[in-house]
């Protein structure tokens, strides 16, 4: 904070500043209220977006891939439809309201992403300046290359998963919140015993009442005192509500009010120490131990933000909002623990940019103040909403919460706009650059199911299509791919064309996101026959923090195991119709033994391990696609790749 000259009622004013901020928003909005607002356990602000779309039917995804009349998937997606209120009539009716709500939302989430690059770098930049208060000779040139180095190694061994290291994180935390409130504590008792008498509101008015427009300025970086809040939330995924309220309330919470209590007694006595706040009120015996645990501390909070981010992206990947980045389970047993190559060497060299570019720490600190009040106005917005919408809060309430969070936070955002040449316009470009990569993606996303439901196959087209003598049924089993219920994909109809031929089992799958966190195992795979021997639909439905993959043996072994339980469960008692089970039965294990194909719009046919052929289909498809190469393949006896990469035959 620029301080010119600082009195001892400024500093008392500030202190009053951040105590209040850390209790209404910190205490109230967060702890109190928002962590209430869980959507099935998640939490953030896409978990906010999503329970308004799930409750009142107002997203634009689920029109796009959930609302069909395809018969074979049952729908669980809206609830509480019925005494809708006049708001959620309003964003029903009007595509704009809908529109505006997902940029919202779409804005909170690529702000979070500018936060898992400005928190690595403000936090290991501002811990590893502590190396100068011992050695004044060490320079600011000195200081950015060490946090660079630290960042470069924290990224390379993201690979590894958090898991092998996650042991130490509550030690180290655990040292940081009781060893700072202790050092605050003897600042607090050492130089001014009186300071908690700021708690008293008039130190704020009194202190806006002195500065005027330079108080006001100050607010920017005020705000820093109540980064992690939005994390709170966030978090909700990884722990439940209790944890993290008795977390905040019981150790957080107080260790912040004692060490920004201790750091202010400390300034008011020395007030010109301000540039430093921090290692300055550390007693000289205990720097070092100090140092250490505020970079251990440091490097932690890094890694919870570039986590947090591989998740959001991961997220923006399941509902086609993001390219398809590679995404990594890197533990057997979590969930929610991921990892993206890609992602992950950008943030490091946005990250290691930011710091050498900008070294100056209040340069990172007037962007990092953007991004934390801009998602949580954000999420104050969400919030009313969810409030009105499905809590049907009593109006007094809402609008209590309402004026005192969106005038407070409001009031932060004005100053630190103020700082947007200064710095703050580092967040505004990385959510600008996200948010036309998300947006564009999505677009694309549309036309191209546009495209599908204009050209789907019907089930009569599909009759035609396996009744011409010219087209042979070959053995194995192939999925089919696509975001459409209400039809068959087109490519059915170029496969066919070229191939002259479909599988003995051919099994077409539809990708069905539900604007749900998480869908039931037993609700997981919905399938059914198409009328057709050998032909069966199957819906994979999946929520934003599901896990997707479509291609590993787990997943045919699921899509079987459902198709069987099904065969078995909708056939009659007769012995003829159990003969005819077992022969439906017999099909699908003898086709998943010849070899599994994979196709969708970019498609990747992947032939069974244990397969010792290379059917005609394949062959023939291989030689449409990849002329120069039908002299050599057959008769050099190349061997048969496991994956083939190939492009469809149609435009999309």
């Amino acid at each position: 904070m620029p301080l010119k000259s600082p009195t001892e009622d400024d500093y008392l004013g500030i202190y009053s500043i951040m105590f209040w901020t850390l209790t209404l928003i910190g205490v109230v909005k967060y702890a109190c209220i928002a962590l209430k607002a869980d959507d099935q356990g998640e939490g953030g602000t896409f978990a906010l977006y999503s329970k308004l779309c799930r409750n009142m039917n107002i997203g634009i995804l689920s029109r796009k891939y959930s609302n069909s009349d395809s018969g074979f998937s049952p729908s669980i997606l809206h609830n509480g439809t019925k005494n809708k209120s006049a708001l959620g009539k309003f964003f029903e009716k009007s595509i704009i309201a809908r529109r505006v709500l997902l940029f919202i939302a779409i804005l909170g989430m690529c702000m979070l992403i500018g936060d898992g690059i400005l928190t690595p770098a403000i936090s290991v930049l501002s811990a590893m300046d502590g190396v100068r208060g011992p050695f004044p000779s060490v320079s600011k040139s000195m200081v950015e290359g060490l946090s660079a180095v630290v960042l470069i190694v924290l990224f390379l061994l993201q690979k590894f998963g958090t898991s092998r290291v996650s042991f130490l994180f509550s030690p180290i935390m655990g040292a940081w919140t009781l060893c700072t409130p202790m050092v605050g504590i003897y600042s607090i008792v050492r130089y001014y015993p009186g300071i908690f008498k700021a708690i008293s509101p008039h130190y704020i008015f009194n202190f806006f009442w002195r500065n005027g427009k330079e108080g006001w300025l100050l607010l920017g970086g005020t705000v820093l005192c109540i980064t992690g809040s939005e994390a709170l939330f966030a978090d909700l995924g990884h722990f439940n509500r209790r944890s993290i309220q008795i977390a905040f309330l019981v150790t957080i919470y107080p260790s912040l009010v004692l060490t920004y209590a201790g750091q202010t007694a400390y300034l008011i006595k020395n007030p010109n120490d301000h540039d430093d706040g921090f290692y300055k009120f550390i007693p000289t015996k205990i720097y070092w131990p100090i140092f250490i645990v505020s970079t251990l501390a440091a490097i932690v909070a890094s890694q919870s933000l570039i986590s947090a981010t591989f998740s959001v992206i991961k997220q923006s990947v399941v509902l086609d909002y993001f390219p398809r980045v590679k995404v990594v389970h890197t533990s057997p047993s979590k969930e929610g623990e991921v990892y993206s190559p890609e992602v992950n060497y950008i943030l490091m060299i946005l990250c290691v940019a930011v710091i050498l570019i900008f070294g100056d720490g209040k340069d990172i600190g007037n962007a990092f103040g953007v991004v934390v009040i801009l998602v949580m106005l954000i999420t104050t917005i969400l919030l009313t909403l969810v409030m009105i919408i499905i809590w049907r809060t009593p109006f007094f309430l809402v609008g209590l919460y309402f004026s005192v969070f969106f005038i407070m936070e409001g009031v932060y955002v004005s100053a630190v706009f103020t700082k947007i040449p200064e710095g703050g316009w580092i967040p505004f470009a990385i959510s600008l650059i996200l948010a036309f990569i998300m947006f564009g993606w999505f677009y694309g996303r549309q036309r191209k199911i546009e495209y599908e439901l204009t050209y789907k196959i019907t089930l009569d087209r599909l009759g035609q299509l396996i009744s011409d003598p010219s087209v042979q049924r070959v053995p194995g089993l192939c999925f089919f791919y696509t975001n459409i219920q209400d039809g068959l994909t087109p490519i059915l109809g170029h496969y066919i064309k070229n191939m002259k031929s479909l599988h003995r089992v051919t099994i077409f799958t539809t990708l069905r996101y539900l604007l749900v966190p998480k869908v039931a195992p037993h609700e997981r795979i919905v399938v059914n026959k198409l009328g057709y021997r050998g032909v069966y639909g199957c819906v994979i439905q999946y929520g934003y923090a599901d896990p997707l993959n479509l291609e590993g043996d787990d997943f045919v072994r699921q899509v079987i195991s459902s198709l069987q339980a099904h065969i078995q469960n909708n056939s009659g008692c007769l012995s003829s119709d159990t003969s005819d089970i077992l022969e439906q039965i017999s099909d699908l294990e003898e086709a998943w033994s010849a070899g599994v194909v994979h196709v969708r719009g970019k498609t990747r046919f992947h032939i069974g391990k244990n397969s010792g052929w290379f059917d005609r289909t394949m062959l023939a498809f291989y030689e449409v696609l990849h002329s120069n190469c039908r002299p050599a393949l057959p008769a050099l006896g190349v061997p048969l790749p496991q994956r083939i990469e190939v492009g469809m035959l149609y435009e999309a």
